[in-house]
């Protein structure tokens, strides 16, 4: 018998994501397109962030509110070493790339760490200002992840969404943790977070009340 002990296993971060989602489960209202990436009215989802002094920061703008909202946004970004998102959240249209799109956000993006595109064509990186580099995957998502947690090392990766991609790794039984940031409006219909059965429990354990939106955090069980 060795008396030598067991290697530890090294350390992983989580697999996290979180979206904004309508009383009536819409993640993007209907009618996206490049002139308005959410559909129609779908920025509203996103007004409780966008008024934030921490995303506002991210994005190079001064002012913004030190809220509730802000310290949640800093605790879900603290520690994410890499994200995953899908082609739509991503933009430029369907099928072959246009080259000339680097994504919705210029040329120095928020993400400042690796982000891996999921899409069925092929193209190259893309090196970004602050950090940012978008890469893309072709063969699925436990690849895309595979490759997120060998660039966060012991930190989380987050999937960023789209609706689509986050579906896809909860019915995977992938992610740990999800956040949603549900706003009391109702869209009618959209992209909706839940467009079936999904037999994934998800165990609630933290509510977080704010002015203008209601945070919920859950804790996926396997």
């Amino acid at each position: 018998m060795s008396s030598a002990e067991p290697e530890s296993q090294p350390h992983m971060g989580e697999v996290t994501s979180q979206l904004s989602v309508s009383l009536d489960g819409y993640v993007a209202a209907p009618g996206q397109s490049r002139q308005d990436p959410l559909g129609r009215g779908g920025l509203r989802l996103h007004e409780w962030l966008f008024a934030s002094e921490s995303w506002r920061g991210r994005h190079g703008l001064a002012g913004g509110e030190r809220n509730v909202d802000a310290e949640l946004i800093d605790e879900m970004t603290a520690g994410v070493g890499a994200y995953v998102m899908g082609r739509r959240m991503f933009g430029g249209g369907e099928g072959a790339w246009d080259l000339d799109w680097t994504g919705w956000w210029g040329d120095d993006p928020p993400w400042r760490v690796p982000v891996f595109v999921l899409t069925h064509h092929p193209r190259e990186s893309l090196m970004m200002r602050g950090g940012t580099e978008f890469h893309f995957v072709t063969d699925g998502i436990e690849a895309a992840l595979a490759r997120a947690r060998a660039a966060a090392g012991d930190r989380d990766v987050a999937v960023a969404g789209g609706g689509g991609a986050v579906r896809q790794y909860l019915a995977a039984g992938l992610l740990d943790s999800l956040w949603l940031h549900v706003v009391p409006i109702v869209l009618g219909g959209g992209t909706p977070l839940f467009d079936g059965p999904l037999d994934v429990p998800l165990e609630p354990v933290k509510v977080v009340p704010a002015p203008t939106v209601t945070h919920l955090r859950y804790r996926v069980r396997r």
